[in-house]
């Protein structure tokens, strides 16, 4: 099984969502579709337990699952990135060594997330860390969840270490992602990945290697389509996919009034087009009850979809 990462890592990843049926319940089944349907759409790579897919609220039995089910499931056709996010090292490290015997590809890893770490602290954190990895590491930002923000100089400390080969950002902060990009300037394999959607192409057009985006669970050629047209400079074509991804983030992900409401919307979204069977959502969250079900069934509907797909080319 060959699940070599070329460097930088360059593309669309989606963070999948998991599918579910009940707490402690994948639904593999779901799980296949929808990564035949992503690799089918032209993907570059699956991104795996990350907030998209609900970690943090998934056992270990559960997540160990994931893991092994998507890598035997992918069959080494694309890269695997698994995250490894925790509070405890001692978990990060056996999630990781589960990758690596599953034939993942590399693992990623945001701040751990109940005491809050300084910038040297956390540099610690990731030297410890580091020697007991069985495979590559992507940093990840996500201060809104996590509390702490990497400072470039701390990434470029970690990133010392050759085993650190890219960053996620979901700051949705353009300067903040330049000033890493400029930092890391003499890493031309360090890999540079946008997570939100509504700026990766503009990322993209500015030196970024792509996007860890949600929306692709859904509608992959989208995002795909998007990456290759701001890799080529294409701003018309850029300009116009945009218009469809700005749609869906202000309509899809909007419903409701809480924190919750894009992976709910994404969920129920995957559902309405039978790309997962079931829009459950680990708790402490539920799924969208019938009002709110029917208005991301009208969001879809105002999108030029013909069987399952964006009918926009």
């Amino acid at each position: 099984m060959n699940n070599t990462i070329k460097s930088p890592l360059s593309g669309i990843i989606p963070p999948l969502v998991t599918p579910l049926l009940g707490n402690d319940v994948l639904d593999i089944e779901s799980l296949e579709n929808l990564i035949e349907h992503l690799i089918a759409g032209g993907v570059h790579g699956l991104f795996i337990l990350g907030t998209t897919g609900e970690e943090q609220s998934l056992s270990y039995r559960l997540r160990q699952q994931m893991i092994r089910e998507t890598c035997r499931i992918n069959n080494g056709r694309l890269p695997v990135l698994v995250c490894i996010t925790d509070t405890s090292i001692v978990e990060s490290v056996n999630l990781a060594r589960v990758a690596a015997e599953c034939g993942a590809s590399a693992v990623v890893s945001a701040a751990p997330y109940y005491f809050a770490t300084g910038q040297p602290e956390l540099a610690e954190f990731y030297e410890d860390l580091l020697p007991e990895l069985p495979l590559p590491l992507f940093l990840y930002n996500m201060p809104s969840h996590v509390k702490v923000n990497f400072a470039p100089s701390t990434i470029h400390r970690i990133a010392e270490n050759e085993k650190v080969i890219g960053f996620k950002d979901s700051s949705a902060n353009i300067p903040y992602f330049q000033s890493v990009m400029y930092t890391m300037k003499d890493r031309p394999d360090f890999a540079m990945l946008m997570g939100p959607e509504e700026v990766t192409g503009e990322c993209v057009m500015l030196g970024g290697h792509g996007g860890i985006n949600g929306g692709a669970n859904m509608f992959p050629e989208l995002y795909v389509a998007m990456y290759n047209a701001a890799k080529s400079d294409n701003i018309s074509e850029v300009r116009r996919l945009q218009k469809y991804i700005m749609q869906i983030s202000t309509t899809i992900y909007s419903v409701g009034m809480h924190g919750s409401s894009y992976l709910k919307g994404l969920k129920c979204a995957c559902s309405l087009l039978g790309v997962i069977k079931d829009d459950f959502v680990a708790a402490p969250f539920h799924k969208f009850n019938a009002p709110e079900r029917a208005k991301i069934q009208q969001a879809l509907e105002q999108l030029p979809i013909k069987n399952g797909k964006l009918d926009i080319w």
